[in-house]
């Protein structure tokens, strides 16, 4: 269906502005007077962010590839929260949302949920239609609270979750940042040696007959390598990437990418740790919102973000199907800590599974906010160990001939 950009007249004499979805001119009219206001100008737009007819596809182009920030996504769902704890409706309040959000493309999906749940859907339904705006887990969320008619305090766990992942993500990503540029130094590095100031040694030692040591002779082969087959290499690494880009969106390149990478030592532990405290807070949310086990298996196997662990999940859910409850499936599963098993099976024995996950969760909160606190640490002399070693190799290449010559040349004077 067509936007309409429109002013109108509210109840209290004021004057406000937006853009509504409708069928027509006089449909968008009827919209509007049903939500209390008069209109005083209709017209078409291009899309939700009311821009002019003019943007055409570029302009919806620009709106579909416009990403969606985490801050965005917590403003939201706050705003939603509190208008719905104010006994605002649900469509009355994502009118109010669509004309306070300024992401295109987060007030086209209010947009649409909104004329979805005008036809008829359910809420949870519409949510699902902009899983790349909304996540799965949220949309899962949404549909746990509808079921359950606790929308509000889901709404809440769900402002707490995106709040820690995206915390846990910066974290995460500021640690990277140190070891991510002394690694893009070192590879700077390699070729400025290779290209640029090894060739200008080697025609000095070839003119004096000396015989090249081992490493000047491998940074020799690597310089011809990268002059005359630097077509080659370039196919080789394309190639690479190509055929593994493929191979990882298969479920099972997905499951081997992931196992490695929770294999890896330092990163590898911060990894398990998160999944496990993402794992922890989701579970105990389900289980609070009253989503069975099986189902809560179901949602937690697509929002997991780990294709290793969520296999662990499908092989769960085959065993729980059986009737072996959780704990004993756990203990076979490659990707759970000790620690979780633990805590998931006193509150499987004592009926307080749900107080248990939260403190696990908590506990896997702390040990992942320390590892990744500890992580430029680890890293740093694991670095300024290569870095030292390319730089020593090169150092060898070059002054292993340079001491020679000085040799050979007080010899010849003697």
């Amino acid at each position: 269906m067509p936007f309409f950009k429109y002013t109108a007249i509210t109840n209290s004499g004021g004057n406000t502005k937006g853009v509504i979805e409708a069928a027509s001119v006089a449909a968008a009219e009827d919209q509007l007077a049903a939500r209390g206001l008069i209109p005083t100008g209709v017209a078409e737009t291009s899309g939700p962010d009311g821009g002019g007819a003019g943007g055409g596809f570029l302009t919806d182009l620009a709106n579909r590839m416009q990403s969606i920030k985490p801050q965005d996504l917590i403003l939201f769902t706050k705003q939603l929260r509190t208008m719905l704890n104010a006994g605002i409706p649900v469509l009355q309040s994502l009118d109010v949302l669509q004309n306070q959000t300024e992401n295109p493309r987060l007030k086209g999906a209010i947009v649409s949920i909104g004329a979805d749940i005008k036809s008829g859907t359910t809420l949870s339904k519409a949510f699902s239609k902009h899983t790349g705006v909304f996540p799965e887990l949220y949309c899962n969320m949404i549909r746990a609270g509808e079921i359950s008619g606790t929308l509000t305090e889901v709404l809440e766990r769900l402002i707490y979750i995106v709040e820690h992942e995206f915390k846990v993500k910066k974290d995460i990503k500021s640690a990277l940042t140190y070891p991510m540029v002394v690694v893009v130094a070192l590879v700077a590095a390699f070729f400025i040696l290779i290209l640029f100031v090894l060739p200008q040694f080697v025609d000095l030692f070839t003119k004096a007959g000396i015989a090249l040591p081992l490493p000047t002779r491998i940074c020799l082969g690597l310089y011809a390598a990268l002059t005359k087959f630097w077509y080659v290499a370039l196919a080789a690494i394309g190639g690479t990437v190509f055929a593994l880009s493929a191979y990882f969106r298969t479920e099972a390149g997905k499951i081997a990418r992931d196992g490695f990478f929770l294999k890896l030592p330092i990163l590898g532990p911060v990894f398990k740790k998160a999944a496990m405290a993402r794992f922890a807070s989701i579970f105990a949310i389900l289980q609070a919102s009253g989503i069975t086990v099986l189902e809560a298996m179901d949602i937690l196997t697509d929002t997991i973000g780990n294709a290793y662990i969520a296999n662990d999940f499908r092989n769960l859910r085959e065993k729980l199907e059986q009737g072996r409850g959780l704990s004993g499936p756990l203990r076979g599963a490659k990707s759970f800590t000790p620690m979780m098993i633990s805590m998931i099976t006193i509150g499987e024995e004592t009926g307080n599974m749900e107080d248990m996950l939260r403190e696990a969760a908590k506990h896997y909160d702390y040990e992942v906010e320390y590892a990744v606190s500890k992580m430029s640490e680890l890293l740093g002399p694991v670095l300024v160990a290569g870095l030292t070693g390319v730089v020593g190799f090169f150092a060898l290449a070059i002054f292993l001939p340079l001491v020679e010559l000085m040799q050979h040349s007080m010899s010849g004077l003697k």
